[in-house]
């Protein structure tokens, strides 16, 4: 079993799992921290970002990337755990000749698809006079400032895709539900268990009859919006692949809703507006939330909220309908009938309203100061943009970064020198190294494997050996572009047999509830199905006068030599033997059992555990010998 690691970012996993003649793909996560490397894409012509120096070449391009380790055309199936672990999948479904399957859940699918349309939208909305492509030989690469400079596999970074690969990509989806088994060329089947995280999020069993892999990534225990963590079926694993913890593990969730309402309502009164850039799903139903209970008590009633987004409305409309996949508070509203989240009342009282973009209703509707949640949270593209150039000069406004994907210093150098104030309240509700500690201990795999990150602390905070994973034995890490031998072999596998030949035989019991039979069939497989079939007995020959030269016929199958079971008695074959006349006996104690030495005879008998010996140059003797051996064992 190989374990083949695509990606360095242990919250965007990419890793490919080799397991009984399958080839499996668990996540696709498009890392695109990359963008920060680049100036912002302005809505409308900004004279200060054009006035910027840039690099200049003949020809260029920019954008997103990934590496590849092995042929991704030998993929079989990829697993998706959230619609934040397929935002590459067009990458690979689109470009590497993968003709495999693709397993989701519905929620998954669906925002999923919804968050690679807003990201092709932003970057088409904003078309370049012209693209660069220069920039990436190497030569020229190392003139370049930094980061820029030292960037890896710059070559490999790609163009954003369009909406025609999405929707070719995600035809591929084959939808699942929690628990469902789902078999895979008759070799493992495979299976979504709630992780807690995001709707429809799930982590995965890969199993075979006697061996059981699960691969655990973005998990959260917290009482959020999604069905709660399922842990106990990821009892009795043979390897668990871990991935996707915390990004802010000193950071707690509940802290950060906290500050992050203290200071908005801090904002508001003071007469400024407050900026939230964030992804269209996710977080922001539970910020909401928690707003709708802060408003009134903070006496922000009046207080407009604009979400702004191509996915605005698709995106609060499916968090509504999607109940099944909900926590259980959430799901007993809808059959009140009530909404599940209090961001549809909200809408219903035009307290909170959105627009695809801000052009068209929102430019006539717009009234400050306000509350605006939009994209894109590196501050490189999206209707964020906008708004950091309108706001971003007045000390009252405050932009409030939730999103803990991006550092936030990088994502605002290129609106350097800002005047509004800037607040890092990063909320990540994923699972910490103290829950999955005790997780672990719960749930008892034999191997982990892990990014190696999570196996030393952080190099800002090199003491803190708490923000580490610390078990016994120590898990197995690995790191880009690393191939990992798991710990674990194969000792079984399942044989069927069939009805007629189950008839035919005859069990002997060896021991009290232990009964053996010998079997002579054929072995056929197909579909990794292992069948035992009655042997044929070959056709009669025709009866025929003429004659004719000999033929060499097809072999027949010989009636198996019976197999022997049971131990030979020590003082019990001596006087076995005295009564026979054999009488001079040394015997000898050895690791495996004894030696008995015939002296007159000349002759040696090994008894042993798993078999005796007889040396012996009389055949008469020899014979005599090995039917009294027989007369202590059983034959099946």
């Amino acid at each position: 079993m190989k374990l083949y690691c695509l990606s360095g970012h242990p919250t965007l996993p990419c890793n490919v799992l080799k397991f009984k003649s399958t080839t499996i793909m668990l996540d696709c996560g498009l890392d695109t921290t990359s963008v920060l490397n680049f100036l912002p894409l302005p809505l409308v012509h900004s004279p200060r970002l054009s006035k910027l120096p840039g690099w200049v070449s003949k020809d260029g391009t920019i954008n997103l990337g990934k590496r590849e380790l092995l042929d991704l055309s030998t993929i079989d199936v990829i697993l998706i755990s959230n619609y934040h672990c397929m935002m590459a999948l067009p990458y690979i479904t689109e470009h590497t000749g993968f003709t495999g399957t693709v397993y989701a859940t519905e929620p998954t699918l669906q925002i999923g698809r919804l968050l690679m349309e807003e990201l092709v939208n932003f970057m088409e909305r904003v078309p370049k006079a012209q693209s660069a492509t220069s920039w990436k030989n190497k030569e020229i690469q190392r003139m370049l400032p930094g980061p820029l400079k030292d960037a890896v596999d710059v070559w490999m970074w790609k163009r954003c895709y369009s909406m025609q690969e999405v929707n070719s990509a995600l035809s591929k989806v084959q939808l699942v539900g929690y628990s469902q088994k789902v078999e895979l060329f008759g070799a493992v089947q495979v299976s979504p268990l709630s992780s807690g995280y995001s709707l429809g999020s799930s982590n995965w069993i890969i199993q075979s009859h006697h061996e059981k892999v699960s691969y655990v990534s973005g998990s959260s225990l917290l009482t959020t919006h999604p069905q709660p963590m399922d842990q106990s079926s990821l009892k009795n694993s043979d390897v668990l692949i871990l991935t996707g913890l915390t990004q802010m593990p000193t950071a707690n969730p509940d802290g950060m809703l906290g500050e992050f309402c203290s200071n908005l309502a801090m904002t508001i009164r003071a007469g400024g507006n407050v900026l939230v850039p964030c992804y269209s799903s996710g977080v922001i139903y539970d910020l909401l939330e928690c707003l709708y209970q802060f408003i009134e008590s903070a006496n922000l009633g009046t207080t407009p909220f604009y979400f702004i987004s191509p996915i605005a409305n698709s995106s609060l409309e499916f968090s509504q309908i999607f109940a099944e996949w909900l926590c259980h508070n959430k799901q007993t509203k809808v059959y009140l009938p009530e909404p599940p989240f209090p961001h549809a009342e909200l809408i219903q009282t035009n307290k909170l309203k959105h627009y695809p973009s801000i052009h068209g209703d929102f430019s006539s509707e717009f009234r400050q100061p306000c509350v605006v949640f939009t994209g894109h949270p590196s501050l490189r593209f999206g209707d964020v943009v906008h708004f950091m150039e309108l706001w971003g000069k007045s000390s009252l406004n405050t932009i409030i970064f939730t999103e803990p994907d991006f550092s936030y210093l990088d994502a605002l150098a290129p609106y350097q020198p800002l005047a509004m104030k800037c607040v890092y309240c990063p909320i990540d509700t994923r699972l910490n190294f103290h829950q999955v500690s005790k997780l672990l201990k719960e749930v008892q795999p034999l191997h982990v494997v892990c990014p190696e990150q999570y196996t030393q602390p952080p190099l800002t905070q090199s003491h803190r050996s708490d923000l580490m994973l610390e078990l016994q034995p120590p898990p197995m890490p690995y790191r880009r572009c690393s191939v990992l031998n798991l710990p674990f072999r194969r000792r079984y596998e399942r044989i069927y047999i069939l009805p007629e030949l189950a008839n035919s035989l005859v069990p002997s019991e060896i021991k009290p509830g232990v009964s053996v039979a010998t079997v002579s069939a054929l072995l056929h497989s197909k579909d990794n199905k292992h069948t035992l079939q009655s042997v044929p007995k070959p056709p009669p020959m025709p009866p025929s006068k003429k004659r004719k030269r000999v033929i060499e016929e097809p072999p027949v199958a010989l009636a198996p030599k019976p197999m022997l079971s049971g131990a030979v008695a020590l003082e019990a074959f001596l006087a076995t033997l005295q009564k026979h006349g054999i009488t001079e006996v040394k015997v000898e104690e050895t690791a495996d059992g004894h030696i008995l030495h015939l002296q007159a005879e000349d002759t040696l008998i090994q008894l042993e555990e798993d078999g005796t010996h007889i040396v012996c140059d009389s055949e008469p003797l020899r014979t005599t010998l090995r039917d009294l051996v027989l007369r202590f064992l059983q034959k099946l």
